[in-house]
């Protein structure tokens, strides 16, 4: 297994090219098109980490994918880097570790809603706000859906957690009706 220190350091670098060429919108919308193909196909990942397939193939199976699924010269280098010190196989989470150190280089910071219902715009809207003015950053949100949850949101910033569902809080009442 490669530490996630040296994944880690394939994507910042990536990262300090293109946001010093101005490039992450492009390169982030190539390597999403090959993290969805290697989801898609992940067998593709197992063949560019098998020793049992010749290096001059996975070259030749690398190229033919670029061919089909042409990407800017940053994005094929990089995927070629990858091949070349044998990490392809750990694109999905360089993919992730890119991601966040572009948002961080773009003072974007991602956070995870959960709620027990789809909220509508004007609501994303007013908490994406709220949480913009809390972190002072842009946020770039994901909101996932839990019918578990009773009601409320939970928001996830980082490693940090803001539970406000109905449940922690029903829970909450329930420890201090028991404790007097």
């Amino acid at each position: 297994m490669i530490p996630s220190a040296i994944l880690g350091r394939y994507a910042r670098s990536l990262a300090d090219v293109v946001f010093e060429q101005n490039l992450g919108e492009k390169v982030t919308e190539d390597l999403k098109t090959y993290n969805e193909i290697f989801r898609a196909v992940p067998d593709l990942l197992e063949a560019f980490h098998s020793p049992a397939v010749a290096r001059e193939a996975k070259e030749k199976l690398l190229g033919a994918l670029l061919r089909r699924y042409p990407v800017d010269p940053v994005s094929s280098n990089f995927l070629r880097v990858l091949l070349e010190h044998n990490r392809l196989r750990y694109f999905p989470q360089i993919w992730e570790g890119f991601l966040k150190a572009l948002n961080q280089r773009n003072g974007i910071v991602s956070v995870q809603v959960t709620a027990a219902a789809p909220l509508s715009e004007a609501e994303l809207e007013s908490l994406k706000q709220k949480l913009s003015g809390i972190t002072g950053r842009r946020i770039d949100m994901q909101l996932r859906i839990d019918q578990n949850l009773l009601g409320g949101v939970v928001v996830q910033i980082g490693s940090m957690i803001f539970d406000g569902s109905i449940r922690t809080q029903l829970a909450a009442m329930k420890r201090h009706l028991s404790e007097n």
